[in-house]
């Protein structure tokens, strides 16, 4: 796979799981889960997942152990919805920047800002 499309497939898994996770999954123990950054190797076949986990310790190893039981539904998911000849495995692992939950903050307040003005305008 050349590096435009593996950028471009990295970013389509990230907003997929993104929102799979957010809205579609039922485990309380997600519900403070963001996905901030997937890589995908160069031959298509594995994708590696950082999530930013809120809480302490505890929570942070239970929201993995989560979306490690998960990931074959989450493969799934992708695989309905990228046209990929090959879906990849998924590996998650915790973002340890510290700096990934104000980023995400971040991100949203833009987000939100932007919706704001393409909404109001006629």
């Amino acid at each position: 796979m050349d590096e435009r499309r593996t950028l471009r497939v990295s970013e389509a898994v990230r907003e997929e799981l993104a929102e799979i996770i957010a809205f579609e999954m039922q485990d309380p123990r997600v519900l403070d889960v963001d996905v901030t950054e997937v890589h995908v190797s160069p031959d298509g076949r594995h994708v590696h997942i950082k999530v930013a986990v809120k809480g302490d310790e505890r929570q942070q190893k239970e929201a993995l152990g989560a979306l490690d039981h998960a990931r074959h539904y989450l493969r799934h998911e992708l695989g309905v919805r990228l046209s990929l000849r090959l879906v990849p495995e998924l590996h998650f692992e915790r973002d340890r920047n510290p700096d990934a939950d104000s980023r995400i903050d971040f991100l949203l307040r833009r987000a939100k800002k932007t919706r704001g003005r393409t909404e109001n305008q006629p």
